[in-house]
């Protein structure tokens, strides 16, 4: 019987055969190749190996990320080269079970936010074939959006790695700059380029972004939030910065806001300006020199099957004086504070993906004025040193409509957390900043007083949790009504209390320890499983003279007990 490797391979290759948007793929590996690796995996989780999370998936890769075996062209037949070895982040996926289907088709050198600047064709759009698919990442949003895989890789310079996802109405997460490796990827530029996930839904996208995160250039600092707030402050444009859209589009987009209202976000307007001037440093700017140092010397060589409006831009490119980049870099600077003075107490920035979706005519009749528009709420975000998810919001003129939720560097776990808010009710699979894991059983209970000393440092919540019988709970004196745990000793009969498992990021334990008021005290605590985790507790001295509470097995019942849900002591 086959198992599910096999089994979605299969259904890959079934609507593969289908022929929808065959532009969308520049290779494909062997069908009799796909199902070999397929059973192997298949059968290595038959026999229990651990480690492979993403085990009967299958997914594409944008064609300026290397695969074994498969030839990197970026879109250019003339540039191609054949990889001894995939890139870090395929291999992180491959080694957890996914399974590479194929290279996908983009704009030339991932210069482009259309998908339609390249020799191996336009990709059109999934839902409207007189439309654009959104590049350069186009072949890789198509893929998923037409099912044929449960997820693929793309790369974002200006957008690349959302502006996609909002035409073809899918998921894209741009994590922040370097916590990705981009060995093994054609540089674009090479000081913003990110590797970037498409998927279908948002667990989806996350789960293979927990993969492939890590080997970059950065790693998570210690301080990086598990979590966004529970009632999060979300920034949206001034009204009169949204005028570029349509009628229809802008109902969208208030209609996306007030999802998030009910999701219950507080929406701070404001002056978005720094962001849009930033922006334009991009390509009308000295950083636009970035793309000539990654390909250059290639374009200068004058191959014939290069596409003529990539070529411009990159020979243009070759002409910056250096002064011009160096000048743009302390624009930026200044930019990047005044955007975040902006950006204020909020813990993200929602914006309209694209403020239109043009037809492949209008990109032909005007092909740098309209991919320019198209970054107009995206370009900004990799010079600014920002993450971001891009989420499905509804539809508009009756095609897929799409958000972004724009968040500080490494808050990637944030803006992820509020996107969630858009979509339909589902059980994430958090990829994000590892943390510490810290038992609660008092005061520090989800809706409890102290709570808010978690989640003002991004710790998350990770669920219920369970002592062992071996501790006795007391109601400890005091103005603010709190318990003491406190382990029995091991001849002693003890009770299982309840509580709740938070993860706290690294940083903000040594603070929290500090501050904790005597006679609580933080240790370990066994829990009903039998392992044991960092938990508060009391010392014994101070639980000898309070009430034993244990027998009613947690905090809130305690608290539900006594008049007016407060301790009497």
């Amino acid at each position: 019987m086959n198992g599910q490797a096999v089994r979605r391979v299969r259904r890959t290759l079934a609507l593969l055969a289908e022929g929808a948007r065959p532009e969308a793929w520049i290779a494909l590996r062997d069908a009799g190749e796909l199902l070999a690796e397929a059973a192997a995996i298949d059968a290595r989780a038959a026999a229990g190996t651990d480690g492979l999370p993403l085990a009967g998936q299958v997914f594409a890769v944008k064609d300026n990320i290397d695969v074994a075996g498969l030839p990197t062209t970026a879109g250019c037949p003339s540039y191609a080269y054949r990889p001894e070895s995939s890139a870090p982040a395929v291999a992180r996926l491959t080694a957890a079970g996914a399974i590479v289907v194929g290279k996908t088709n983009l704009d030339q050198f991932a210069t482009g936010l259309v998908g339609t600047r390249s020799p191996y064709g336009a990709v059109r759009c999934v839902l409207d074939p007189a439309r654009v698919s959104g590049g350069s990442s186009a072949g890789s949003a198509v893929a998923v959006a037409l099912g044929i895989v449960d997820f693929a890789l793309g790369t974002d310079t200006a957008g690349s790695g959302r502006v996609p996802a909002a035409f073809q109405g899918i998921v894209g997460i741009k994590p922040t700059y370097g916590l990705v490796s981009t060995e093994g990827v054609v540089p674009a530029a090479r000081s913003f380029d990110c590797v970037t996930v498409f998927a279908a839904t948002l667990p989806a996208a996350e789960a293979a972004a927990a993969v492939m995160a890590g080997g970059g250039a950065r790693d998570w600092p210690a301080d990086a939030p598990l979590a966004a707030p529970p009632a999060p402050r979300v920034a949206v444009p001034l009204p009169g910065q949204l005028d570029g859209l349509s009628p229809s589009w802008r109902a969208a987009f208030e209609e996306a806001a007030d999802r998030l209202r009910a999701g219950g976000a507080t929406l701070c307007p404001v002056d978005i300006d720094p962001f849009l001037r930033a922006a334009l440093l991009l390509y009308e700017g000295g950083f636009a020199a970035e793309r000539y140092a990654a390909v250059g010397e290639f374009i200068d060589r004058g191959a014939d099957d290069l596409d003529p409006t990539v070529r411009a831009i990159i020979m243009a490119a070759g002409r910056l004086p250096a002064h011009r980049y160096a000048a743009d870099l302390e624009r930026l600077a200044v930019l990047r504070r005044e955007a975040m003075a902006r950006l204020g107490d909020s813990a993200a920035l929602l914006l309209p993906t694209v403020p239109e979706h043009p037809t492949l005519a209008a990109v032909a009749a005007d092909p740098v004025g309209v991919n320019s528009r198209l970054g107009t709420f995206t370009n900004f975000v990799n010079l600014l040193d920002l993450s971001a998810v891009a989420v499905p919001a509804g539809t508009a003129d009756g095609l897929p409509f799409g958000v972004t939720v724009v968040a500080r560097a490494f808050a990637d776990r944030v803006a992820a957390d509020i996107a969630a808010l858009l979509g339909p009710p589902s059980s994430p699979t958090p990829w994000g900043p590892p943390g510490l894991p810290l038992a609660v059983f008092g005061a520090h209970l989800s809706g409890e007083p102290l709570n808010h000393h978690l989640t003002s440092v991004g710790a998350r919540l990770v669920g219920p949790v369970t002592t062992a019988a071996r501790y006795r709970m007391v109601a400890l004196p005091g103005p603010l009504p709190r318990p003491g745990l406190v382990r029995v000793p091991d001849a002693t009969p003890g009770h299982s209390i309840t509580g709740e498992l938070w993860s706290l990021p690294p940083a903000a334990l040594g603070p929290f320890l500090a501050a904790l008021p005597a006679p609580m005290a933080l240790g370990g605590v066994e829990l009903a499983d039998g392992t044991t985790t960092t938990g508060f507790l009391c010392e014994a001295h101070a639980a000898d003279a309070a009430p034993d509470i244990s027998s009613h097995g947690d905090w809130r019942a305690y608290l539900r007990s006594v008049p007016n849900g407060l301790s009497m002591t």
